[in-house]
């Protein structure tokens, strides 16, 4: 058993907060890990390669040391993906977890070149309710005028240990969109960052998600503006319930010499029981005068006279707090054009 200390702000703020860093104990590392056998690659295969070998992709922030080291010495599936032209269908990357591939410890590497155009799903889901244990780091370089749509689903049992980093670099004219589905895990640890190099590139996460129990979710997304007129962007919507507790930190952090640039951050937490707990740092940096950034965050119940309202139409309490949730999280899912995807999200909520 381990004791972990992940996802530190990029600035510290008061100790009493109690969000410069998360800490997990007794988490229990695999000391030897097994061949992981559940992942199935669909998509457009004349427009990309995959190829399975080992490559050390370093990352600036990251899941802290010992994660990171795990991911270099451990690593049981390890994917090189390289994105040419324009995918005409989704390149979809399903991780299943299940009783024979309980461990997963992945380093994804995705170079999408020059004027290429892709959407890539990767999807983590588990077939029956076992402690499985998820480690994993997705890192995207995008190429000058590249577009991609990058959807990541966590669906993992209620006993799992998931943990993620992402990194995206941007060149000249890119454009990067996330949408991101956090809803599994006992502990669901996000690290998220980008780096804004070229002019005119833009870069941004949408997310929704869901606690329930004892939960921990914790999201710590960090987009640093280097370019001139870039547009960094963070939305959230969720919902937790129980004894539930999720953080969220943002940061956008405007770098000397990205002028014109624009940045902004909103999250909106549900919170449905008296227990459950909600902590929110938005956080804005910048050396550079001439650009515009904004945040705002906020947590509430489910207003009572919306409640009633759908309640006189004939739903009992749960019911109508599903549908007003849903309601919320509808505008991100219309981003979702794979229909089948989205209809295993609606059926998870």
């Amino acid at each position: 058993m381990t004791n972990l200390t992940l996802n530190q702000t990029p600035i510290r703020t008061a100790r009493n907060y109690g969000i410069n860093n998360i800490k997990l104990e007794n988490i229990d590392l695999p000391e030897t890990v097994r061949d992981f056998n559940g992942l199935k690659i669909s998509g457009d295969i004349d427009k990309f390669t995959v190829t399975f070998d080992k490559k050390e992709n370093d990352i600036k922030y990251g899941n802290g040391e010992i994660l990171k080291n795990q991911i270099k010495e451990k690593s049981n599936k390890d994917l090189q993906i390289n994105i040419q032209g324009n995918l005409k269908k989704e390149l979809e990357l399903d991780f299943i977890f299940s009783k024979e591939n309980k461990e997963l410890i992945d380093n994804i590497f995705i170079n999408i070149e020059e004027n290429a155009k892709a959407t890539i799903i990767i999807k983590y889901t588990s077939k029956e309710d076992f402690s499985y244990y998820h480690n994993g780091q997705i890192k995207v370089l995008a190429g000058k005028n590249s577009r991609a749509n990058v959807i990541l689903v966590n669906l993992l049992s209620k006993e799992a240990n998931n943990f993620i980093s992402i990194e995206n670099i941007l060149e000249d004219q890119a454009t990067v969109k996330y949408m991101t589905v956090d809803f599994g895990g006992k502990n669901s640890i996000t690290n998220y960052y980008t780096a804004l190099e070229g002019e005119n590139s833009n870069n941004s996460i949408n997310t929704i998600y869901l606690g329930e129990k004892d939960q921990i979710i914790d999201l710590n997304y960090i987009i640093e503006v280097y370019g001139e007129k870039t547009n960094a962007e963070m939305n959230l919507k969720g919902a937790i319930k129980d004894t539930a507790r999720k953080n969220f930190k943002g940061t956008i952090d405007f770098k000397t010499g990205c002028k014109k640039a624009k940045g902004s951050e909103n999250e909106y937490c549900t919170i449905l029981s008296e227990k459950a707990k909600s902590i929110a740092l938005p956080i804005l940096l910048c050396t550079e005068e001439d650009v515009e950034g904004e945040h705002a965050t906020a947590a509430g119940k489910i207003d009572p006279k919306q409640l009633f309202y759908i309640m006189s139409r004939g739903f009992n309490v749960k019911d109508a707090q599903k549908l007003i949730v849903r309601a919320e999280f509808n505008e991100f899912l219309e981003q979702i054009n794979n229909k089948e995807l989205k209809k295993e999200i609606l059926e998870n909520i």
